[in-house]
């Protein structure tokens, strides 16, 4: 059982997770703090990957990046760079495609925390920074912590923009998506079986080591359980 199409996949994930991450941060800490007009159409541009089907979302990818386009034509006779079926490129359709997952979980969280707290810090003469890293960024980690574990899980088991950007080369581009469907189409279904226990396996230990995050620290916060209520 050839084992690279699992390598891939956890570093495309992981890759685009770290990515994922600090944009989606960053647009939701921006985005929180702005009108509610200009609020509603930034949320409706950033967050409309999410409806839209994955194999659209790498159609555009594919007449961005493509060699036959300006950008993928330049960066390809400029610097040799292929943008598509390469297995970077899956990259970028995972990260187009998990973004929203992580902005909306964020801004979540930012917006249901109390400003009070973070008004507070900056009259104790912290500067903006320190206030969002030292009070804002540890009292939202359980909302950030779900949309980075959900973008990985996500990014995980990624077909329709992945198979269009990367498209299925063994040893180069494959993944455990686009080889459990292309055992289907040969007929190895005892193969394509392996590969979705191993997905699922790694998807139930990431939910579960989440889960375990949660009651540590909600044992943390109230050490003698709920007995005292």
């Amino acid at each position: 059982m050839d084992w690279f199409p699992l390598l891939n996949s956890l570093r495309i994930a992981l890759i685009s997770t770290v990515c994922v991450f600090f944009l989606g941060i960053l647009a939701a800490w921006y985005v929180a703090k702005l009108p509610r007009g200009l609020k509603g159409a930034l949320d409706c541009v950033l967050t409309l990957p999410l409806v839209l089907p994955p194999t659209v979302v790498g159609f555009f990818l594919l007449k961005l990046l493509g060699p036959k386009t300006p950008l993928g034509a330049w960066l390809l006779n400029t610097f040799d760079l292929r943008l598509t079926m390469t297995w970077p490129a899956a990259i970028f359709a995972v990260i187009l495609v998990t973004f929203p997952l992580m902005y909306r979980t964020a801004r979540g969280a930012f917006e249901s925390f109390d400003p009070n707290l973070l008004s507070a810090g900056r009259t104790l003469g912290r500067s903006n920074a320190w206030v969002f890293w030292r009070v804002l960024m540890p009292g939202c980690r359980q909302g950030l912590l779900a949309g980075t574990v959900l973008a990985f899980a996500r990014g995980l088991g990624e077909y329709g923009a992945t198979s269009m950007v990367s498209g299925y080369t063994p040893g180069r581009t494959a993944t455990i998506a686009t080889t459990v469907y292309q055992l289907w189409r040969e007929g190895d279904d005892a193969l394509a079986y392996r590969w979705v226990a191993v997905n699922v396996a790694i998807s139930l230990a990431v939910l579960m080591a989440v889960n375990l995050l949660e009651r540590r620290e909600h044992w943390e916060k109230w050490p003698s359980g709920w007995s005292e209520v």
